[in-house]
């Protein structure tokens, strides 16, 4: 039986829809990096995992969880899934672009090597038509209470990363 080694609950703020898990070390601009996703939740290359937001205008909420050698049981009540493999030295960074990193150099128990790694998500379609709704409901956007009506809104879109270390 599985069990959770980690749990870290971090806001992310997705520059030109996406934002960027790695290892540390990864050069995120190289030759091997991968490219943005088209048409796919993912994009990986072997120490990077880029992940494809349905919006750009509000804060999402990212959950990581590390569990030991062994995958964790499949996670219900999120709308898709993704799944890969990354290599990382034992620490995990998440980069959000111009913005800076969401986590710089979280240490992970399982140390170096390879890591499956599942990625769930939730209310995408639901943020982007809720921040619509907003140009409805208020005329100027510059408004105090449009501006309260989006602080609701961060978080909304919701992702769940698991990872665990491969034998």
């Amino acid at each position: 039986m599985s069990r959770r080694l980690l749990r870290l609950e971090v806001p992310v703020f997705p520059e030109r829809l996406m934002f960027r898990i790695h290892d540390p070390a990864a050069d995120l601009d190289g030759p091997a990096s991968p490219s943005p996703p088209v048409d796919a939740l993912i994009s990986t290359s072997r120490d990077q995992l880029i992940v494809a937001c349905a919006q750009q205008h509000l804060g999402v909420q990212l959950t990581v969880e590390e569990w030991d050698d062994a995958p964790p049981p499949f996670s219900d009540g999120y709308e898709d899934e993704a799944k890969c493999v990354l290599y990382l030295r034992g620490r995990l960074s998440i980069d959000m672009g111009p913005a800076g990193r969401a986590v710089e150099s979280l240490r992970l128990s399982g140390g170096v090597g390879d890591y499956g790694v599942r990625l769930y998500t939730r209310n995408r379609t639901a943020a982007v038509v809720s921040y619509a709704d907003l140009y409805q409901q208020f005329a100027d956007p510059l408004s105090d209470d449009f501006q309260q009506a989006r602080k609701e809104l961060q978080g909304m879109e919701q992702y769940l990363l698991q990872l665990w270390r491969e034998s």
